[in-house]
């Protein structure tokens, strides 16, 4: 498998889901394909990745108990590039999260944009500024809990 031309690929891929967010992120198609459909093909890549290398790691999955077989694992490059697509499905998941969100609380989208950038550049760091911004802004501390549609609470 050529592994560059393959990393090549995979980040346009997110990128489309990065241009989705920040060009309309209101479209009605836009959840659906930066949640589910992108993420969903770099999954699969990132786990036709794990099943073809992690055998070429010694220790296995115990490569990742410790910062030395982290290291280890991460010198094959079929394992580096897994861990790169991994980066990009959760960054756009959490990129989509924001916008999501910031649309469910009334944030504008001016504002949630550099939190995006971020998100992208360094997912840690976007999620942070967003986080604060909805806390600073909107005074959101909590996030909603999740409920079950009537039709599924109901008896039968």
């Amino acid at each position: 498998m050529d592994l560059a031309r393959l990393f090549d690929v995979v980040g346009p891929i997110a990128m489309l889901g990065w241009v989705l967010l920040v060009v309309v992120p209101r479209w009605r198609w836009t959840q659906t394909i930066t949640v589910v459909l992108l993420p969903a093909i770099l999954a699969v890549t990132y786990v036709v990745l794990f099943a073809m290398y992690l055998r070429e790691v010694p220790e296995g999955f115990g490569a990742f108990g410790s910062l030395a077989g982290v290291k280890s694992a991460f010198s094959v490059d079929g394992v580096l590039l897994a861990g790169w697509i991994h980066y990009l499905i959760f960054d756009l998941f959490v990129g989509s999260w924001e916008v999501r969100d910031s649309q469910r609380i009334g944030l504008t989208h001016w504002l949630v944009l550099p939190c995006l950038v971020l998100t992208l550049m360094m997912g840690p760091v976007g999620l942070l500024c967003y986080l604060i911004l909805r806390v600073t802004i909107k005074r959101q501390f909590r996030i909603p809990a999740v409920t079950s549609p009537p039709s599924e609470t109901a008896p039968a």
